[in-house]
């Protein structure tokens, strides 16, 4: 129990830390004064700051990836809408406390091409295209892996966007973009008959 206790408090540490200020912008020692555990604690459960930063990105992956489901879900059953709900979860994360940016962009741009963290950062991407293709595939899109694609390049530019302007209409546009984007793949993949 109190190693369950001391591993969520460095990591809730580490996560507002990382969030606000970077991979490179926090030390270990913001880390440890953050969380209130010994310095001796936290080498126990983490050896490197790369094995802090790769549990850390592991569980903000399974926590954004259920609050897009989340978000899609309270959009309703069609999977057309559940497509465009996704950007719910964008709107509430700036809500919440503005944009400080997607820490799988930020990881990306901060760690090495060989490192754990970009190995995470792209696993991620992978299950949520894997997941906007599923719903894809479902709402009846003429190019479920196209459709999903273009969703996650407007998922990922509104974070960006949102990073650098701090304005929440941004996901209020790529939202609209992504239902334009919908409902034109869904056109395609009913065309109407000719009487």
């Amino acid at each position: 129990m109190r190693k369950t206790k001391s591993v969520d408090r460095i990591l809730a540490a580490a996560a507002e830390l990382f969030y606000l200020h970077g991979l490179r912008g926090v030390g270990v020692e913001q880390v440890i004064e953050r969380s209130g555990v010994a310095k001796s604690t936290l080498y126990v459960h983490f050896r490197t700051k790369e094995d802090l930063v790769a549990e850390y990105l592991r569980r903000t992956d399974e926590s954004w990836r259920a609050r897009l489901r989340a978000a899609a879900e309270a959009a309703g059953p069609a999977a057309a809408d559940q497509l465009v709900g996704v950007f719910d979860a964008l709107v509430d994360a700036f809500d919440r406390h503005g944009f400080f940016g997607c820490p799988f962009i930020s990881a990306a741009v901060e760690t090495t091409l060989d490192s754990e963290a970009r190995a995470i950062t792209i696993q991620h991407t992978e299950r949520r295209q894997e997941w906007l293709a599923e719903l894809s595939e479902q709402a009846g899109a003429s190019d479920a892996r196209g459709l999903a694609q273009q969703i996650g390049l407007l998922i990922d530019g509104a974070l960006a966007s949102g990073r650098l302007l701090q304005d929440r209409t941004v996901v209020d546009g790529a939202k609209a973009a992504a239902g334009h984007l919908i409902g034109s793949h869904l056109a395609v993949a009913q065309p109407t008959s000719v009487i």
